[in-house]
């Protein structure tokens, strides 16, 4: 359980950067936990490291900083998103009690995301009979996932740099309306997969599902921001009206159009 500590102890201090605004909670105090996880778990395992699980590690070490790193670039450089991410809801100074309960729930739910590569690599140290099929899969997941959400913000970028008044529907924007969401519930499914063939006890079950199903529900908790003020910017457009009955809000050909009803989404 020392293990589970040390980490513990890790997404606490990185996240602690939500104490700067409270909105880096989300951000980019999740990008850098994230990595500093990944590597905190391949540096405590480093004896009994797999090539898939070195590859996961990998892969969402350079999810979380390059997550990070185009969240500052963008606060900086973007004057719409400056005027999104500093809105008077999140500006009104926020009491120490919410501020703690939104930390503690952060650096939980980034362990639990975390947790079946940690899951995988303790459960082999002591014995347990892994199958490294099911590492493999979640790796390659995984990797294809982060793949998607890089592309699916280049096209988006282009696309604002071409016309910035209108709404994408390009390259990977034809498939779902949020290509960048799908790639990170990818990400984490491909995480959580690794479960499968950990031996995992029935409390790290609980963990991993944790991490996973709070994540999932962060996502589409997002894809309502986005959906609610796209219908606020581009509602009047015939266009756009055509496009968001047509394609799916995250997932690929599961038609959920729209959770703009679904209030108990809004994070």
């Amino acid at each position: 359980m020392s293990y589970l500590y040390t980490l513990l102890a890790i997404s606490f201090l990185v996240s602690a950067v939500g104490w700067i605004y409270f909105i880096y909670f989300f951000s980019i105090g999740y990008g850098l936990s994230i990595s500093a996880l990944a590597v905190a778990t391949a540096v405590i395992f480093h004896d009994t490291m797999t090539l898939p699980i070195a590859i996961l590690c990998g892969v969402l070490f350079v999810y979380g900083i390059r997550l990070a790193l185009y969240l500052l670039l963008r606060e900086r450089k973007s004057a719409s998103y400056k005027k999104i991410l500093y809105q008077p809801d999140n500006t009104t100074k926020k009491p120490v009690f919410v501020m703690t309960t939104i930390w503690v729930s952060c650096a939980l739910l980034y362990i639990g995301q975390m947790s079946p590569a940690t899951f995988y690599l303790f459960n082999l140290s002591e014995g347990a009979a892994i199958s490294e099929t099911w590492a493999w899969v979640g790796a390659v997941v995984a990797a294809v996932g982060v793949v998607i959400e890089m592309v699916a913000d280049a096209q988006k970028s282009r696309a604002k740099r071409i016309n910035a008044n209108r709404f994408v529907d390009t390259g990977l924007y034809r498939l779902v309306r949020c290509p960048n969401y799908f790639g990170e519930v990818l990400m984490w499914t491909g995480s959580f997969i690794i479960c499968f063939g950990a031996c995992c006890t029935l409390w790290q079950w609980v963990i991993a599902a944790f991490g996973y199903v709070g994540i999932v529900y962060v996502m589409f908790s997002g894809a309502r921001r986005i959906e609610l003020r796209q219908n606020e910017v581009y509602g009047n457009d015939p266009e756009f009206q055509n496009y968001i009955h047509k394609r799916p809000l995250i997932l690929p050909f599961v038609p959920i159009y729209s959770v703009a009803k679904h209030t108990w989404l809004k994070g």
